[in-house]
């Protein structure tokens, strides 16, 4: 029943994924004289696709949990709107597309001269033949590698001072909400990117399990970073990662520090799971809901930023002069 419904879903949107190509991006790809990356358009329009589906969700599904179960009002709209920016940059592809013809590209010339020289792939589906290669269980297996590197991803970016220094700007945010999750340096974004498509290449990740895989853990970014007031109680907490449980990763003196405020660390790094944070000694499932932010932004009155280019550029700043943690 379940592989039905999966497969159900995977031809629905191949169906939609090919009306949207023939009847809008090849024609405009011929007319640009772009024909020859009729390959990539073709990719590019079902990350299109996934982008106008999410939003869709977001809009219609977690916006409505936001006004039925507030943590907080909203009292700074104009800092909201940065955000959408971001989602939008991210989730219509335009993000996505300067990735495929730069850093992603060159990602798939490095492990196609890896391949003529017989570097091998680890395919996770074909390492238990009758059981790895069913759909849903090999999609699962994907699932917790990725979410385990994202895990380890993470915690770099709270651990090293330069990495920090560009994520901080995804903590600076006081008002968090639905629309939170992409508020990110470009800078960090393609540091993650890249990891996550070097590791899809080394475990066999098909194209269209990776489309899935991140836009799953998307939209439960989303919804982890909502205005909602929501836990999944004692046992769910342990199993998902609910806005409760983020929250706290974003809490001003928890979420970003760990033995005292001069020192990098912090709490609740999982995305999808809370295992790794339950493994590695990382967990908090203290139950409040605390401010968010960044804590000399906060008591210093930091600037980080009031518009798009602005927090790239100050972004930018923190790194070079080996920003120290605060």
């Amino acid at each position: 029943m379940f592989t039905s419904l999966i497969e159900c879903f995977i031809d629905a949107f191949a169906w939609m994924q090919t009306l949207l190509f023939e009847g809008l991006v090849q024609p405009v790809a011929f007319a640009l004289g772009a024909g020859n990356i009729l390959d990539v358009a073709f990719e590019g329009t079902g990350w299109l696709l996934i982008g106008v589906l999410q939003i869709v969700f977001l809009i219609v599904l977690i916006s409505p949990l936001e006004k039925w179960r507030p943590i907080e009002p909203v009292t700074e709209p104009s800092a909201v709107k940065i955000d959408v920016i971001y989602t939008v940059i991210h989730r219509l592809g335009l993000f996505k597309l300067v990735m495929f013809f730069t850093f992603e590209n060159a990602v798939e010339t490095a492990f196609g001269m890896l391949r003529v020289h017989g570097f091998p792939t680890l395919n996770i589906d074909a390492l238990w033949p009758g059981i790895t290669d069913i759909a849903w269980v090999s999609f699962f297996i994907y699932l917790i590698v990725f979410d385990f590197v994202h895990y380890l991803v993470h915690r770099g970016q709270h651990q090293f001072n330069r990495w920090w220094a560009l994520h901080s700007l995804h903590h600076s945010q006081r008002q968090m909400t639905l629309w939170t999750d992409n508020r990110n340096h470009l800078l960090d974004d393609v540091m993650t990117t890249l990891v996550l498509s070097v590791v899809a290449k080394l475990i066999g990740v098909g194209p269209g399990q990776f489309v899935a895989l991140v836009a799953l853990s998307q939209l439960s970014e989303n919804f982890q970073h909502a205005n909602f007031r929501c836990s999944f109680g004692w046992l769910g907490d342990r199993l998902l990662v609910s806005p409760r449980f983020h929250r706290l990763h974003h809490a001003i003196g928890i979420g970003h520090e760990s033995a005292g405020r001069q020192t990098l660390g912090g709490h609740n790094f999982g995305v999808l799971f809370p295992w790794w944070d339950m493994l590695f000694k990382t967990v908090d499932f203290s139950n409040r809901y605390d401010p968010t932010g960044v804590r000399d932004q906060v008591e210093e009155g930091r600037d980080y930023g009031q518009g798009f280019w602005a927090q790239q550029k100050l972004g930018i700043t923190r790194m070079l002069v080996k920003d120290k943690p605060s």
